[in-house]
C-alpha cells in the first residue's frame, strides 16, 4: 500500500476518533453538571462530599460490563480521574499524606482520590491523624503494613489513641530505586532512606554497595530530597521521587522481593457504607488468662466470617498486655460480622472498630 493510501486510510480513521471525542466532552461536561448537582443537594445536609463505597460500586459496574480492549486496569484509572473531577466541582477535597513530595504516600494519595485533589505533605504519621481529627483536612492516607517488612507500628499506635475511621485502602507496588544526582555511585558517602526501605533493599545494598554508609531518615522523599541538595549523597526511592527532584538512577528495582506491595488506609471522619466487596478493622485486647485470645478469635468462626488479618502488638502501659488488630472479610453492617462483633464485645477487654471500608483487591 502506498504512502497517501495508508495516509488516507489513517485520516479516515482519526476523523472518526475525533468525532468520538467531541460525543465524549459532550458526555463528560454531562456528567459534571449532574455531579454539581448532586453536590448542591449534599450542602443542604452537609453530607461528605466523597463516599468510597459509592466509587467502588461505580468502579465494579463499569468492569462487569466491559468487553475491551480496555482491560479492568485501564478503566479504573480512566474513571479514578474522571470521578476525581466531577468531584472537585461540588467541593476541593483535602488530603493529609506522609511527606514530602515524591512519596510512596503520595502515589497512594492520587491512586485513590485521583489528581483533582489538594494533596497536603505533612511530616509524621501523627500529625496527618492529627490534622484529620482537627477536621483541617478531609482525608488522610498512611501507610500500615509491607509485604516484605511488615506493619507500621506509628500507624498502628495511632489508631488506637485516634478517632479517625478506616475509609479506604491501597495497595501499592513498590519499586524502589538508588538515586543520585550523577546516576553512578562515584563519590556518593552515604545513602538514606525510610527504614523499612533499607530493609526492602539489604541483599542489593550488600552485593553493590557493601562500604557505603546508609542513614535512616523519615521517609523516601526526605532522602530524595537529600540527594537533590547533596552530591556525597543517595536515596532509595520511587519514581515519583526521582521525576520530583530531577535525580537520576544508578539502578531501577533494587527492592529484594520483586513483589514488593505495601498497603496504605485512607482515613476520615465518616462512616463509610457497604460496598458489596468490602473488609472491617479492628482492634481489641482481652484479658490476660488461659484460653482468652480463642474465645476472643471463636466468634469469627461460630459465624463462618472470614479473618485475613491477625496481628498483636504491646499495649504499652507496662502490664505485658497487648492490642490485637483484626482485618475481616465484609462489612459490619452484615448479620454474620455483626454477631461475630456482639459476641466478640462479651470476651474483650477492649474493643474498637476502626472501619468497615471497600477491599483494594476486588473479584
Amino acid at each position: 500500500m502506498s504512502t497517501p493510501d495508508i495516509n488516507a486510510e489513517l485520516l479516515k480513521f482519526r476523523d472518526q476518533i475525533d468525532s468520538i471525542d467531541q460525543q465524549m466532552l459532550a458526555l463528560l461536561n454531562k456528567r459534571a453538571s449532574l455531579a454539581q448537582s448532586i453536590g448542591h443537594v449534599k450542602a443542604k445536609t452537609d453530607a461528605p462530599v466523597m463516599r468510597p463505597e459509592r466509587e467502588a460500586q461505580v468502579l465494579d459496574k463499569l468492569n462487569a460490563a466491559n468487553t475491551g480492549p480496555l482491560n479492568a486496569q485501564h478503566i479504573h484509572t480512566l474513571f479514578k480521574e474522571i470521578m476525581s473531577a466531577c468531584r472537585s466541582l461540588e467541593r476541593e477535597v483535602h488530603v493529609a499524606f506522609l511527606g514530602p513530595l515524591g512519596t510512596y504516600s503520595e502515589q497512594a494519595v492520587w491512586s485513590f482520590f485521583g489528581h483533582c485533589v489538594q494533596a497536603e505533605p505533612v511530616e509524621t504519621i501523627e500529625e496527618a491523624f492529627r490534622q484529620l481529627q482537627a477536621q483541617q483536612v478531609d482525608f488522610a492516607v498512611v501507610p500500615v503494613e509491607n509485604s516484605a517488612e511488615g506493619s507500621v507500628a506509628r500507624t498502628l499506635d495511632a489508631l488506637v489513641e485516634s478517632t479517625a475511621l478506616v475509609c479506604g485502602e491501597v495497595q501499592l507496588p513498590i519499586h524502589h530505586q538508588l538515586l543520585c544526582q550523577t546516576g553512578t555511585l562515584e563519590g556518593i558517602q552515604k545513602i538514606c532512606a525510610h527504614p523499612q526501605a533499607l530493609a526492602q533493599c539489604r541483599n542489593w545494598l550488600a552485593q553493590y554497595a557493601p562500604n557505603i554508609q546508609q542513614e535512616t531518615v523519615a521517609s523516601n522523599g526526605v532522602a530524595a530530597k537529600m540527594a537533590s541538595e547533596d552530591n556525597s549523597v543517595g536515596a532509595i526511592a520511587g519514581q515519583a521521587a526521582r521525576e520530583h527532584y530531577g535525580l537520576k538512577a544508578f539502578q531501577e528495582h533494587i527492592q529484594d522481593d520483586a513483589h514488593n506491595t505495601t498497603r496504605f488506609l485512607v482515613l476520615g471522619n465518616q462512616v463509610t457504607g457497604p460496598s458489596g466487596q468490602d473488609k472491617t478493622s479492628l482492634v481489641a485486647s482481652v484479658p490476660n488468662q488461659p484460653g482468652a485470645v480463642y474465645k476472643m478469635l471463636e466468634p469469627f468462626n461460630a459465624e463462618n466470617v472470614s479473618m485475613t488479618r491477625l496481628e498483636s502488638r504491646p499495649a504499652r502501659n507496662g502490664r505485658w498486655e497487648y492490642y490485637f488488630f483484626i482485618d475481616l472479610q465484609g462489612h459490619q453492617s452484615e448479620p454474620a460480622v455483626t454477631k461475630a462483633l456482639d459476641q466478640l464485645k462479651k470476651n474483650a477487654s477492649f474493643l474498637k472498630v476502626l472501619g468497615s471500608y471497600p477491599a483494594a483487591q476486588r473479584n
